[in-house]
């Protein structure tokens, strides 16, 4: 594979001399720049990284064998990289899949503005009345990646969001509390999900089989997942395989319209989620200040 790509590479090279056009060729170089600057904020944040990382470690491995006349060494590596293509498909389909989906979501949108910012109120109100009362909740929001792969749908209900729905489903006494309710496209699509445990070791102390749930998925998928705590009554939010606990509903709020109106792939800092709670202080402090004066 790296001769070819050498070859490839030198036959490009003495065409272009042939054909260089400065005004088309300059187009041709932005838009294909644009284009992995945006599969690399595409993957930012995920597993995918650390395999392409990985993959180009074994291309430079391949190069550094047939330098230092490595054979064994370079047979192997040339038969893996070989098959290169078919191992990236293989190994990026959730990615692959991801970005084809993006591109259609930014043609025919499937949850407008206002659905959406209705859905994190429905949410965090809903949040907020079961750490009242200590109830535990797992709500996992789909988001680019399709969670049917991951996830072991329960009972379908394909209802819209509602705090009084929510508060029912995760009732101990309710039939459907077990497991997480799954939000997709704006509605609750199914209730008692199972999620897929995470392995990790280093998770902080006292969090239970929700929170490992919530990592769990994340880790795999771009989902955000919400998590009420049965035994403390507090709100956590996990995305790309990590938490953020100890929330109320205004900081819980900032957070959600942060990830989901940026698009972000890692969860926003304690700073960040504070600063626009701060700024709305501070102005209301200055109207109320003001409207004293005239008064």
């Amino acid at each position: 594979m790296i001769e070819f790509l050498w070859e490839y590479l030198t036959e490009s090279r003495a065409q272009f001399a042939l054909d260089f056009d400065p005004f088309r060729d300059s187009i041709d170089i932005i838009l294909v720049t644009a284009g992995i600057y945006w599969l690399l904020l595409l993957i930012r944040g995920t597993r995918a990284v650390q395999i392409l990382v990985g993959l180009i470690v074994l291309m430079a491995a391949s190069l550094l064998s047939q330098t230092l006349e490595l054979v064994a060494v370079g047979i192997v590596l040339d038969n893996f990289l070989n098959n290169a293509p078919l191992i990236m498909v293989v190994l990026f389909q959730h990615d692959i899949r991801r970005a084809l989906a993006r591109v259609g979501r930014g043609v025919f949108p499937v949850v407008s503005a206002q659905q959406e910012s209705h859905v994190v109120e429905e949410v965090v109100r809903a949040a907020q009345s079961l750490a009242r009362r200590k109830t535990g909740a797992l709500m996992v929001l789909e988001r680019e990646t399709a969670l049917s792969d991951q996830v072991e749908v329960g009972t379908l209900i394909d209802s819209a969001v509602t705090k009084d729905l929510l508060n029912s489903i995760f009732a101990p006494t309710s039939p459907l509390h077990d497991g997480a309710a799954l939000i997709q496209e704006g509605r609750i699509a199914a209730v008692g999900c199972i999620l897929p445990l995470t392995l990790k070791t280093d998770l902080p102390e006292g969090v239970g089989t929700r929170h490992r749930a919530a990592v769990g998925i994340t880790e795999e998928t771009d989902a955000v997942v919400i998590v009420v705590s049965e035994e403390t009554g507090t709100i956590s939010i996990v995305m790309a395989g990590e938490m953020l606990r100890g929330l109320d509903a205004p900081h819980l709020r900032v957070a959600l319209r942060e990830i989901l109106a940026n698009e972000r792939r890692e969860l926003p800092t304690s700073e960040e989620i504070a600063r626009p709670l701060e700024v709305a202080e501070a102005n209301d402090s200055a109207a109320a200040s003001k409207f004293a004066g005239m008064s």
